[in-house]
């Protein structure tokens, strides 16, 4: 299985891919990072591991669509791509990206979903929520991306405890030692068909 990631992030949970593939236990082939711009961590980090980066910045002049074509054509130019992992993509993607890559274009929430998401529950805020709502656990989803935000059927889900004298940091540092654990994980089970994606619809390339 090829897949690209998506990130504009640090790159914490990146890593964690780079790790597994270093040591083994990914065996999914990386084609390369798309990122949007060129000073973020896992651009960095992507270099460091002789990962190709493609960078597309967004201009203030253009629509999401014609954004969303840019990256496309940038996604596409990596080669045969099976699946996009997105982490940290700070941008909602339009439909019409969606329908392109539908079934193909996996996602990490930094809560349980359907709770703490949606359109502006994203980073620390979902954190500071959990907390504000006294919940007793959290934890991290991993899901397929359709048209709304959050909504895509979800594929692994595993929680940590919220601890009473808990911060946001806090919480967000376990719920992240669950997607640096998960994702690489996901990933390998979809290149093993351990974990079964809608590959039966028309591939994008």
């Amino acid at each position: 299985m090829n897949f690209v990631v998506l990130s504009s992030s640090h790159g914490t949970t990146f890593q964690a891919i780079l790790d597994r593939i270093a040591d083994g236990k990914l065996t999914a082939r990386l084609l390369g990072l798309v990122s949007d711009r060129e000073d973020r961590g896992c651009t960095e980090k992507a270099r460091r591991a002789n990962v190709p980066v493609v960078v597309v910045e967004q201009k203030g002049e253009e629509t999401g669509e014609q954004y969303d074509a840019r990256l496309d054509a940038a996604v596409r130019s990596l080669g045969g791509v099976d699946v996009i992992a997105a982490i940290g993509w700070m941008y909602i993607l339009t439909p019409e990206f969606i329908r392109k890559w539908r079934g193909r274009i996996l996602n990490v929430h930094p809560a349980l979903l359907p709770k703490y998401g949606g359109r502006g529950l994203f980073g620390m805020r979902v954190h500071e929520a959990v907390l504000n709502a006294g919940e007793k656990k959290s934890g991290m989803t991993i899901h397929l991306m359709d048209e709304d935000v959050d909504t895509g059927p979800i594929l692994v889900q595993k929680t940590c405890s919220v601890f009473p004298r808990d911060t946001p940091e806090k919480l967000r540092a376990r719920v992240q030692d669950l997607e640096k654990e998960w994702y690489p994980k996901v990933l390998e089970m979809i290149n093993r068909d351990e974990l079964q994606l809608p590959f039966n619809v028309p591939h994008p390339l």
